[in-house]
């Protein structure tokens, strides 16, 4: 799937769900919440997790809950740059000329 393609169906699914309607601080805590989630997955790929009420999990388990958390933050991106009609395309552009010229010179 292209990301275009991609942006549009996540627009389309959480339209769906109501998701997109709620307020642009909520989303944004959402995004908050996720980021903790990706951080707390890396932990456990890295130096494991060491609390008893958590199931020790495979290196492949582990990378599969990086995977599905990686994309809940970009789900929540998404859903930001549809609110202010940005497309990740132009979010990639920009990124990558901002980076371009800050360290090429």
């Amino acid at each position: 799937m292209e990301i275009n393609e991609f942006q549009q169906w996540i627009k389309e699914y959480y339209d769906t769900r109501g998701w997109s309607e709620l307020n642009i601080f909520t989303r944004i805590g959402f995004l908050a919440e996720e980021t903790g989630e990706v951080a707390r997955a890396i932990r456990a790929l890295e130096i494991g997790r060491d609390r008893p009420d958590e199931k020790v999990q495979s290196y492949e388990e582990n990378k599969q809950e990086l995977i599905e958390e990686l994309g809940d933050v970009l789900g929540n991106i998404i859903v930001i740059a549809n609110k202010y009609d940005i497309s990740l395309e132009e979010i990639f552009n920009a990124h990558q000329d901002k980076l371009m010229k800050r360290y090429q010179g």
